[in-house]
């Protein structure tokens, strides 16, 4: 995936800051940061959406991004929290389209936030959650 920027950075053709490397994924500091220290973990394997990622890379992800969330806590950058954010596709506003995940260090009031939609706070009947749940669980089934 030559036009792939996170591809390039795996590959050594394009710089990064790299804070992780092992054999799956690799972590490295975003340039465009929330905060100083926001950290991007990619898996080393193109893969534009968590879907076409294979199970045992995503768990890695995420356990690098454990391990992100203790070292900046003990670094001299400045945090209070962590946010870990993944955004799916172009719809999640998902810019680059290579699964990352965003560990971003977070203090109070640092002006990151999230909004939410309309229907947030409208709580739906047990009926209509368990109808969501249940064609969740046949497609699990299904892949």
């Amino acid at each position: 995936m030559r036009e792939c920027v996170f591809c390039q950075i795996v590959a050594g053709a394009a710089p990064a800051s790299v804070v992780y490397s092992d054999e799956k994924v690799l972590a490295f500091l975003d340039v465009q940061p929330v905060n100083p220290g926001h950290v991007l973990v990619i898996p080393k394997v193109h893969a534009a959406r968590l879907s076409e990622l294979e199970e045992e890379t995503g768990a890695q992800i995420f356990r690098v991004a454990t391990r992100m969330s203790k070292a900046l806590a003990r670094s001299s950058v400045r945090y209070e929290g962590v946010t870990l954010l993944l955004a799916d596709g172009e719809a999640a506003f998902q810019e680059v389209p290579h699964v990352h995940l965003h560990v971003v260090p977070r203090f109070k009031d640092d002006g990151f936030g999230l909004k939410f939609g309309p229907k947030y706070g409208k709580r739906p009947d047990r009926k209509e959650l368990d109808a969501v749940a249940g064609s969740i669980r046949e497609a699990m089934v299904l892949g």
